[in-house]
């Protein structure tokens, strides 16, 4: 059996900083990834928004994180000379009934520390998007849009020039972690690790319940699809526009690649599934009414025929559809009693944001326990 030092399991985004983050603090680190590539799951199929940190409850760890990632990876792109690109954003209010909401999410931004929203009126609005209907609205101006498979590739390149290696299509299939005891079976083969940090996103309650016996604090795993629709053609916009977030996400927004090509979603659908090797990515082109209905509200000249149905990702919940949206979950040794464990749950958005941020709170806690 081979005996390793640090061990990630996922190459996503969050699970490529950990790894950068434990090879910078002197760890020899092993990337396992059950995907051919990096990046093939939730990390590749999202909007590739540089978020501010203001939708998420004070002193929650999406809070801290998102509003702490967001100066990181402005810092690390430019560092790296990652296509990034500060264009700010627009989170608009439809109806004076929303009014009220949009003050609100204006003090929760002071009380994350974010940078300050400004408020803009009805005439504002106009004179900055003309084409962007709203009552009222508010300018993001530390909102952003990045490039997140050159993201994962600067990140994969400083893992490997501090010893790291990410060894790809090698699946965690089960093992045992406990107060003695960390071992890892792979497609095969069997490891154990001073120091394993479970990053596998969609699967990691599954995986966890693989590595431990049954226990209250592994969350069940709940996925929700998220569809996107692009625009055919030029579009008016130089900003992001998001309308008012709903439950479950952010509501259909309106994001822009780094070309200026404009893109619509996601919204919600959750899935009946809590086996997360059952889900499906495929397109429902069938949305395509419920899209142009939500996104007329703000933008009424759309003309939906130059919308085409496009990818999909799936958000990794650990909350159900009738409960708020959960904080990121990061369950250490007060969880299961195995030092130098750590299983990264719930890491939906603003997760892109705040992968660099999340590889300290990780990388510290994890060597308080470790060895």
């Amino acid at each position: 059996m081979d005996k390793l030092d640090a061990v990630v399991i996922g190459a996503g985004v969050v699970g490529l900083a950990v790894a950068r983050a434990l090879a910078l603090a002197g760890r020899e680190v092993l990337v396992l990834e059950k995907n051919s590539r990096f990046g093939e799951e939730t990390s590749a199929r999202n909007s590739e928004v540089i978020h501010a940190g203001f939708y998420y409850p004070q002193n929650s760890l999406k809070a801290q994180t998102c509003v702490r990632g967001n100066q990181l990876l402005y810092d690390y792109a430019k560092q790296h000379q990652i296509a990034h690109q500060a264009c700010g954003k627009l989170i608009v209010a439809s109806s004076t009934e929303q009014l009220a909401a949009l003050k609100k999410l204006q003090q929760q931004a002071l009380d994350n520390h974010c940078q300050p929203l400004q408020w803009l009126d009805e005439s504002q609005v106009k004179a900055l998007e003309p084409e962007l209907q709203a009552k009222a609205a508010l300018f993001s101006p530390a909102t952003g849009i990045i490039d997140s498979h050159g993201l994962m590739q600067a990140l994969l390149t400083d893992l490997e020039a501090a010893g790291g290696q990410l060894v790809t299509a090698n699946q965690v299939t089960g093992g045992c972690l406990t107060s003695n005891k960390k071992n890892l079976e792979i497609d095969g083969y069997s490891l154990t690790a001073n120091l394993i940090v479970n990053a596998a996103g969609l699967h990691a309650p599954a995986l966890a319940s693989k590595l431990h016996p049954p226990a209250s604090w592994i969350p069940k795993p709940y996925f929700a699809r998220g569809q996107y629709f692009s625009l055919t053609g030029k579009q008016p916009f130089k900003h992001l526009i998001y309308p008012l977030p709903e439950k479950a996400g952010l509501g259909i927004h309106l994001t822009l690649d780094l070309q200026g090509r404009a893109r619509f979603g996601p919204d919600v659908e959750w899935l009946a599934t809590d086996n997360a090797e059952e889900l499906d990515y495929g397109a429902d082109p069938s949305r395509l009414d419920a899209f142009a209905e939500a996104v007329s509200r703000y933008w009424p000249k759309l003309d939906k025929s130059k919308l085409t149905a496009d990818y999909t990702g799936i958000r990794p919940k650990i909350a159900p559809p009738t409960s708020d949206a959960a904080d990121f979950y990061l369950a250490g040794e007060e969880h299961h009693a195995c030092p130098g464990v750590m299983h990264l749950f719930g890491i939906e958005s603003p997760g892109l944001t705040a992968a660099l941020a999340l590889a300290e709170v990780v990388v510290e806690r994890l060597l308080k326990t470790g060895n």
